[in-house]
Parts: C-alpha cells; structure tokens; sequence
C-alpha cells in the first residue's frame, strides 16, 4: 500500500500518492548547448522518461533552458545551487520544477523573492539533500552523513518554506550508501506527508549502481515509500531510465510496456537462447504499447511451457521447433526460424 502523500503538478505529470511513479533522469550535456541537451532529453524521452533535471551552473545555462523548454515535450527541473539569481531566471525561461536548497540560495528577502516567483508561475520545489552537502553544523552535530543528519536537513529547509505558506514540494534524501538512504527515507516518510524523490546517489558504474539502485529503490517502494524516482548512473542517461522502468515493473508498477522473461539457459538448451532473446528485446523496444504485457522466451524442455502459460504470451523452442502460448493456453507450433516474428505480430494485436 502507497503512503499517503500530498500530490504535486511537475508539468502536466502529477506526482504523490495514488499516481503512477514518474521516472526521471539528469542530462548528462552542457545546458548551455541547447541542441545536445535537447537531443538527450528526445532521447530518454523515447525511453519512457517523464521528468528530466539540467543543471544549471551559470546565468547562460538559466537561460539556455527558455530554448530548450520550447523544444522538448517532458516536464523540465532546473538544478540551481547558491545563486538565488538563477532560480530567478529558470522561473522566467519556463521550467516546471525547481531542484533547490532554500538555507543555500541567500538570506530570507532572497528566498522570499524565489517563493514569490515560483508561486506566481505554479512551479513546485524539489529540496535534495545529498550525503555529501550536508551543513557544517548538522555533520559536526552527528560526525558523518547518517539517517537522522540527513533527515535533520531536509526538515531545516522545509520548515523555511512552510514558514513561507510554500508547499508544493517534494524531497529527496540521497546517500552512496543503500542502508543510510533507506532508513533515511523511511524517517522522513514518517515525519512528512510531502511526496518523496527515491534515489541512491553516486551508485557508480552501470555493473555496480544498477544492483545498489535496484535494492534501495526497489525495497523503499515495496514498502510503500517512494512517488518519483531517478536512478543514478556514471554511464549514459538512457540505461538510467531503462533501468527505473525495470524496477517499476519488477515491482507491478510500470503501467505500459513490456516485461521480459527470459531463463539463464542450462545444458538442457537446444536453442541459442541468448541470441533469441537479445533479437526479442531489439524489436520490442520500438513498439508503444498502452498496457503492460507480460512476454516470455524460454528454451527449456523442463520449464519452458509452464513458464510461458504464465505470460500474456510466450515462445519456447527447441531443436528446430518452436511453441507459441498465448493467454495461459498453447496457441501454435511453428519452426524455429518463425519464432520471433510470430511473437512480434501477437504482441502488437495484443495491444
């Protein structure tokens, strides 16, 4: 069961509880290259993404983002740190959503005059509290980024806002570290009914940040917690979004799309399965689908058939044959060369 949450507009994608979980990702280009970072952001759109994030280091970047917001269709969060000024003008070029700290953006008369702003132009904030940019006082108050420091921090700047009658707000508490940010996350879920950014920061390479993200994403939102999420990867922002879909469909989330199932292979194989299933996933990555289809591509004599009855479709082959399930029943035998395009052809009538 979802917790309860306040709901929040990021565009035209409502974020909170009851609400399909967005999946959002950083482009990885200099924003002050309109073009490249346009083409990044079509690219993971193209992917499944919802909401993508550009940092913005400069008043050129804040500006560049009037271009970009004109060119791209996806809800677009400006990434400001320090300088209240950016924010100022990120609001003026049209972003959807503000990624901001308000104790780091200047005195209270500049972060009234960013309230302001964004309450005229209905934007919400993301506050991101990251492990590594804690306050002075908080970390020399608990000796390192722990749970409770994380936490301590991101209620300092909510209550900033509160104070402000600012509440169109979402929070993120990121850590490198899995069991800090989980216990990060399920303290300030019970503290807060803001919607929450689930994230495992600095995750590292795809090998490594896919299997850290997976498990502090993915045990977060069985328990109920999380309402958008980013997995973070040093590689590219595309395999960033496949893989948060991934997780969101491991976990019954993902409301349209393909779910893959595929088995290891064993000595029993007597089909190049992994050939098949790499052909499978090739071609079903450009179909759109409005619902989520279960597919299965087995190769095993032993398990293949009950596995494929358990999908909306399936194929399991052998030895020059091949067999196709279809809604928990055996639909057809065909080659094994025929496979494959059969399987395409159901799962597009199936749509």
């Amino acid at each position: 069961m979802r917790r309860e949450t306040r709901t929040i507009q990021v565009g035209d994608v409502k974020v909170g509880s009851g609400n399909p979980i967005p999946v959002q990702t950083m482009t990885k280009t200099d924003t002050r290259d309109v073009e490249a970072t346009v083409n990044q952001i079509n690219a993971v759109e193209s992917e499944g993404c919802q909401i993508v994030r550009c940092a913005v280091p400069d008043m050129d970047a804040a500006k560049a983002l009037r271009g970009i917001v004109k060119k791209t269709n996806i809800p677009i969060v400006a990434d400001i740190h320090f300088d209240y000024r950016l924010a100022l003008e990120a609001i003026k070029s049209g972003i959807h959503c503000l990624r901001i700290n308000p104790g780091n953006i200047g005195n209270k008369r500049r972060i009234e005059e960013v309230v302001k702003s964004l309450k005229l132009a209905s934007i919400p904030v993301r506050i991101g509290v990251n492990s590594g940019s804690l306050e002075k006082d908080i970390l020399k108050k608990y000796g390192s980024p722990t749970p409770d420091a994380l936490v301590e921090s991101a209620i300092r700047h909510i209550n900033i806002l509160d104070e402000l009658n600012f509440y169109d707000i979402k929070i993120s508490v990121k850590s490198s570290n899995v069991k800090i940010m989980q216990e990060a996350y399920r303290k300030l879920g019970e503290q807060t009914d803001y919607p929450l950014h689930l994230g495992v920061t600095e995750a590292g390479t795809y090998a490594v940040g896919s299997v850290k993200s997976a498990i502090g994403i993915g045990s977060l939102i069985s328990e109920g917690l999380g309402d958008t999420i980013r997995v973070s990867l040093t590689d590219d922002p595309i395999k960033e979004v496949r893989l948060g879909n991934n997780i969101l469909k491991a976990l019954g989330h993902f409301k349209n799309g393909i779910e893959l199932i595929s088995c290891p292979g064993c000595g029993r194989l007597e089909i190049d399965l992994q050939s098949l299933v790499e052909e499978v996933e090739r071609r079903v990555a450009t179909i759109k689908l409005k619902r989520t289809l279960k597919v299965s591509v087995l190769g095993c004599i032993v398990n293949g058939p009950g596995e494929a009855l358990g999908s909306d479709i399936g194929i399991a082959g052998g030895d020059g044959k091949g067999l196709v399930y279809k809604g928990g029943k055996l639909y057809k035998s065909c080659k094994e060369s025929e496979l494959v395009d059969i399987l395409i052809e159901e799962i597009k009538n199936l749509n």
